[in-house]
């Protein structure tokens, strides 16, 4: 049976048909982890389930040496406080995996203590349009032309609870985006082959054997990146693609992360919605802020015929809050019509309702 991430069939197979709407993806299974075990004995279940404790901290924070914490390591010899369930996965013939999840309230109670970043389930999906150079010849990346780096690809970004999509590369990505559009990182035809993806970021990457060496160099960047800063990676070629995932989660989780110091302050903000139609969208609205990572509570202050007000209840900064409603394209910075200029206040929330 193929062991794909599921995130990654359903995108293979929306992305045929249609676009989805939504920007962000939601990471289900952040306090989970899968491991491939060699019995079924305790002392192995034990084990595995300690190191599974860890990856999800690593997940769970977005801090890739989460798992190095030493008082985390601490708190893996009282592993049972903190699994909720564990099952055996024996599909694969001849692999034997157990699969762990552990109760979330306990784990995020977990990263507090340890002083880490908590980074929410709604998370940016990113496209990586990757191009590589072998035997002095350039392809891109697909599951046709190189499958075991396609493969560690989604390997390693579910490990670090990164929803990514390697494009297919079909007729119709290949209209927009060749190998000189990612080689150069040429951004527009790259981002608009993104947008069958619905991918919030992307990514072009060039991968080359150095001169008279046995190491690859990696350089990539994302593609809206206003400086186009390059980060360059070199070392034996899986190795520096998994090192890729790590750092491009290690930034992400830097952008949208909540810093540890103000994610359990609890403060309140009212935001202001416009194009709101009817109660439908209205309702629709709430439970869209509600699953927000850091909105607690969501109140309908008031009405008006072409607004609603919201009082928000939530968990960091409204910085923090801004940065969560930016993952989800139904929220869109209002934009008076009747304005001159349009000044961009860093503290406003006020947002048009997009969903048709």
């Amino acid at each position: 049976m193929n062991d794909l991430p599921v995130y990654r069939l359903l995108i293979s197979a929306l992305s045929i048909f249609f676009c989805v709407s939504v920007s962000a993806v939601e990471v289900t299974d952040l306090y989970q982890d899968i491991l491939v075990v060699e019995d079924k004995s305790r002392d192995t279940r034990l084990d595995a389930s300690r190191k599974a404790l860890l990856n999800v901290l690593v997940k769970v924070s977005g801090d890739k040496s989460a798992d190095e914490n030493r008082v985390a390591k601490q708190r893996t010899k009282d592993i049972s406080d903190y699994m909720l369930k564990f099952e055996y996965d024996e599909r694969i013939p001849g692999t034997l995996k157990l699969l762990v999840k552990f109760e979330a309230r306990k784990i995020d109670a977990l990263i507090k203590e340890l002083n880490l970043p908590l980074w929410g389930m709604q998370r940016p999906l990113v496209a990586i349009w990757l191009g590589i150079e072998d035997n002095r010849q350039r392809e891109l990346v697909t599951q046709e032309s190189y499958p075991q780096l396609e493969q560690l690809i989604y390997d390693k970004a579910s490990r670090r609870g990164l929803p990514v999509v390697v494009p297919l590369l079909d007729l119709q990505d290949r209209r927009l985006v060749g190998v000189p559009e990612v080689w150069g990182n040429f951004s527009e035809p790259v981002e608009e082959a993104s947008k069958r993806y619905s991918a919030e970021r992307s990514i072009t990457a060039r991968m080359y054997q150095e001169f008279n060496s046995d190491n690859w160099v990696l350089d990539w960047r994302f593609t809206n990146d206003e400086m186009f800063e390059s980060n360059r990676i070199i070392g034996y070629r899986q190795q520096i693609v998994a090192q890729m995932i790590d750092d491009l989660a290690q930034g992400l989780a830097g952008e949208y992360a909540i810093d540890p110091n103000a994610y359990y302050e609890q403060r309140t903000a009212n935001l202001t919605l416009k194009g709101t139609e009817s109660f439908v969208d209205i309702e629709l609205a709430k439970r869209r802020l509600m699953n927000l990572s850091v909105v607690t509570q969501a109140v309908i202050l008031r009405k008006t015929p072409d607004s609603v007000e919201f009082e928000l209840h939530h968990t960091g900064t409204v910085s923090d809050l801004k940065k969560a409603l930016g993952l989800d394209n139904a929220f869109k910075d209002y934009v008076d019509p009747r304005a001159f200029y349009h000044i961009v206040d860093e503290q406003s929330l006020e947002y048009q309702w997009v969903v048709n």
